[in-house]
């Protein structure tokens, strides 16, 4: 699955961290920032500032791959991070 809101790229941050088992303040201190900014990022809040954004893709070790020459194949997710997974279960957290 492709990343395609706010909400879903808090998702993954969200479920990177628990499973680094990592606290909020712990992930603000690595990328520079405060509690509520990672709150705010987890929750999907559209107006992050990008460079923190990448910051904490950076300390949580997401890569972020957008040189478009591997095709895209939604049917098999690649190995490591289920998105549609960590998707799903903020969506169903939320109802």
């Amino acid at each position: 699955m492709l990343i395609r809101t706010p909400v879903d790229l808090g998702a993954v941050i969200r479920d990177r961290r628990k499973r680094l088992k990592l606290d909020q303040s712990t992930l603000a201190k690595r990328i520079g920032v405060s509690r509520q900014w990672v709150i705010e990022v987890e929750h999907g809040h559209p107006r992050a500032e990008l460079a923190l954004v990448l910051r904490a893709l950076d300390a949580l070790g997401i890569p972020l791959d957008a040189s478009g020459e591997t095709p895209i194949n939604r049917s098999s997710p690649k190995a490591g991070v289920d998105i549609n997974a960590i998707v799903t279960k903020a969506k169903k957290s939320k109802a």
